[in-house]
């Protein structure tokens, strides 16, 4: 087994999903076209050195579909040598891919991976693929599918969380986002997305909104109650413990919609040197697992467990954590299950306020972890998402 190190990243801003957003008019491939781009001219990397290109996308039909990794790196222009495989494991999709790179690279098999993944879901709406889980009422039934907001609702029911602590968490995500938009904390990581006319189309997060507080929350109405009518009673089938579900998450405690992509570059010590470049970090875990798949989001705590077991470290040992917010009653049990604390976890804010790319947002969330670690001369950093069909995944990286 080999080393496998991050070498650089570099992201999209994220655009609000909608047809108004700033991103709509750039198709998903123009936007891994952006961030390929970025990657080799900001290493001068000679792309003939790349194995291969490895991106997440959930939703991998019409524009994305049709292997737009294979199809993103000929756009760029990059060496034709270089492959190129779309993969979906749901909304871990981003993270998969990193951690895909850096099995091939440890394994001694390649040497450079990009890893990363795309969304554009102002263009390509989110479960526009259909599926079992969507279309076939047999599976709904025999694996017991609710739709994620009822999970999560069940997730706060079950933990005991109320309205006021799930708001006061999204409030926060917002103020720790503005905070670091404003300090220039994505910065480094962030390339423009112009348009072919070279018209800038977005430079910053379009979706954070500075003056979210919790009682401006508390003004929202929860948005699954319409859907537990059908789903509730399903669910309690399997946690009759909850006796009914409280609706206690909205949109504006939840993830927000949005359009972007982002890449890593992964790869052994041999790789980066051929293309003189030094490692940044080193990968020291990467774990999935499968989880109970009614309430579905509750996989990153067994995740990160599996993955600190590899390590040989406990939670404690981590100095900053990046768990995915698709609802906020996720890091919050997460966390309360891992006993870390909150100041650690999310500290330039989260999905609830930045949004969450589905395909990219692992591949996000690893690159603003490597950067926050650099800022704060912190050394050990933890990325962990829910997934959709019961599981989690994680990654633990270590500075050089």
């Amino acid at each position: 087994m080999f080393d496998a190190y991050l070498y650089d990243h570099c992201r999209t801003p994220r655009g609000k999903g909608k047809p108004e957003g700033s991103l709509h008019s750039a198709t998903p491939i123009w936007l891994v076209r952006t961030v390929l781009q970025a990657l080799q001219q900001r290493n001068q990397l000679d792309t003939a050195l790349v194995d291969d290109v490895v991106l997440g996308c959930v939703t991998p039909i019409a524009e994305q579909g049709g292997d737009i990794a294979r199809i993103a790196v000929l756009d760029a222009g990059w060496s034709q040598s270089v492959a190129g495989v779309t993969q979906s494991r749901f909304c871990a999709s981003g993270l998969e891919s990193v951690n895909l790179a850096a099995a091939k690279v440890a394994s001694g098999f390649e040497q450079l991976v990009v890893a990363g993944g795309v969304e554009s879901m102002s263009r390509v709406p989110m479960g526009s693929d259909g599926g079992a889980w969507m279309l076939d009422e047999r599976v709904v039934n025999a694996v017991g599918f609710v739709p994620q907001g009822i999970s999560a609702d069940l997730i706060a029911t079950l933990e005991g969380f109320t309205r006021e602590e799930l708001d006061a968490y999204a409030a926060r995500s917002h103020q720790r986002a503005a905070a670091a938009q404003a300090e220039g904390r994505f910065a480094k990581a962030l390339v423009p997305v112009l348009d072919e006319a070279g018209t800038l189309l977005l430079a910053q997060d379009e979706t954070i909104r500075p003056q979210t507080s919790a009682a401006t929350l508390a003004a929202l109405n929860p948005s699954f109650i319409k859907l537990g009518a059908k789903f509730d009673p399903l669910a309690l089938r399997k946690y009759p413990q909850a006796t009914s579900i409280e609706h206690r998450h909205h949109a504006g405690n939840s993830s927000g919609i949005v359009d972007g992509a982002a890449v890593v570059l992964v790869g052994s010590k041999a790789g980066g040197e051929a293309a003189g470049l030094k490692p940044r970090a080193r990968i020291r875990a990467a774990a999935v697992t499968g989880s109970e798949p009614t309430i579905m989001l509750t996989g990153t705590t067994p995740a990160c467990q599996k993955a600190l077991r590899q390590a040989g470290m406990q939670a404690s040992d981590i100095d900053l954590w990046e768990i995915n917010e698709a609802f906020a009653a996720v890091p919050m049990k997460t966390a309360r299950d891992l006993g870390l604390d909150l100041d650690r976890v999310n500290v330039n804010g989260g999905a609830i306020a930045l949004g969450h790319p589905l395909g990219a947002t692992g591949a996000m969330l690893l690159g603003t972890l490597l950067d926050e670690l650099e800022r704060r001369d912190l050394q050990t950093g933890a990325v962990t998402l829910c997934v959709g069909g019961g599981m989690g995944i994680a990654t633990l990286i270590e500075r050089m």
